[in-house]
């Protein structure tokens, strides 16, 4: 029989490995999909997927350890929708991107560094930058009604288990989605065949690319990354470790996410940063009631993460043999809640709704000029409205 001692020292162990297991599972789709948009192949995109992981995960470790806190870590799934959304609208392909991902980095790192590149990002107003943020995940999120559209039966299922989940078992929904999308490409590949089962890739394995700089690149895709990971990820992370009572480590997980996202983008990462939905899971009851050892979550879920990360090569292959648009769907119920909360943030205060409009309509179109993806050109356009129609 267990006893009430040994329940409770296996609580924040239990809700670390948990944390993990839907963190990865939920939104792994997304990170594959933004990489493969700015021109990744599925080797170099298992490579990004492998970095992404292991190094959140053995940062999610170190911090925990040290802080004494339950300080997690994630891939900047935000970021990735970035990506996907933006597509490779720049010369320079897939080493250009690979820069703009390494100057992410080191940005996050000079932002530990220096107080004010943080506050200039605090001053970007939050309707705006939410507002950009819905624009760019808005395409993503259509993806389960075209899917659904192009090829239904293969789509309905996925659609009707995790609505089925989200009214019962609403933190295992985007996990089953993704189980059922994995059963619907079995029993398709079944039927149809496959021939690619010697070549294609199983293992993961670490593909390097040598950084190259473009201007476009670096203006339309690192600076939109590196606001949208601040904000959507960064400053949430904080305010959610907050709530339980926790104060984040902000210097040392500057240092450490930088550094992560530097050493990993030449392997294909393009950001980690704090964890921001998930880290309640970590931080929160559920990791038991002695507040002082739910620290033990966060190193378990960088542990179990470790672990995740072989699966990386295997996860990325299925999602190259999948129906076309079918994982992308899953990817867009991921993303379903993170657009609900942006676009009610970019509207909900009355006198940014024209600027907010104005920002999302342009992330949305996607439109390149010079160059420059939208994302870029949204905040531009937003910061414009708004400096036009504020009342003094």
């Amino acid at each position: 029989m267990t006893s009430p001692g040994s329940t409770t020292r296996s609580e924040p162990i239990i809700a670390g490995v948990v944390t993990s297991l839907v963190g990865f599972t939920s939104s792994f789709v997304v990170v594959v999909t933004g990489l493969r948009a700015v021109g990744a192949s599925p080797e170099q995109a298992a490579s990004g997927l492998l970095a992404l992981t292991v190094m959140f995960a053995l940062g999610t470790i170190l911090l925990s350890l040290r802080s004494r806190r339950p300080v997690t870590l994630a891939w900047s799934t935000p970021g990735a929708a970035l990506l996907a959304s933006t597509g490779a609208s720049y010369e320079g392909g897939w080493s250009a991107a690979v820069g703009a991902f390494l100057l992410v980095g080191v940005l996050v790192l000079v932002t530990g560094l220096v107080p004010a590149l943080g506050d200039l990002i605090g001053r970007i107003p939050t309707p705006i930058a939410q507002a950009m943020l819905a624009g760019v995940l808005l395409t993503l999120c259509l993806a389960p009604m075209r899917s659904l559209a192009a090829q239904p039966w293969s789509t309905l299922p996925i659609l009707i288990v995790w609505l089925l989940a989200m009214r019962w078992l609403t933190r295992w929904a985007l996990p089953l989605a993704l189980a059922t999308a994995l059963i619907v490409i079995g029993v398709n590949l079944s039927v149809n065949g496959y021939d690619g089962w010697t070549t294609a890739s199983w293992v993961p394995r670490l593909a390097w690319t040598t950084p190259t700089f473009d201007a476009a690149a670096v203006v339309g895709l690192a600076v939109p990354l590196y606001i949208v990971t601040m904000a959507s990820q960064n400053v949430p992370g904080v305010a959610v470790l907050k709530s339980f009572g926790y104060e984040t480590p902000w210097r040392p997980a500057m240092f450490v996410t930088g550094a992560g996202t530097v050493i990993g983008a030449p392997f294909g990462g393009h950001a980690i940063n704090l964890a921001a939905l998930s880290a309640a899971l970590a931080a929160g009851p559920e990791a038991g009631a002695d507040r002082s050892r739910r620290w033990i979550a966060g190193v378990a879920t960088g542990s179990t993460s470790l672990v995740l990360a072989v699966l990386s090569g295997a996860l990325v292959t299925i999602t190259a043999i999948a129906p076309e648009g079918l994982l992308e769907a899953v990817a867009g119920l991921a993303l379903l809640a993170t657009f609900v909360a942006a676009i009610t943030g970019a509207f909900d205060r009355e006198e940014f709704r024209i600027p907010a409009a104005l920002t999302f309509v342009t992330a949305a179109a996607g439109v390149a000029f010079a160059g420059i993806g939208g994302a870029f050109w949204a905040l531009v356009v937003g910061l414009v409205a708004h400096g036009v129609l504020r009342k003094r």
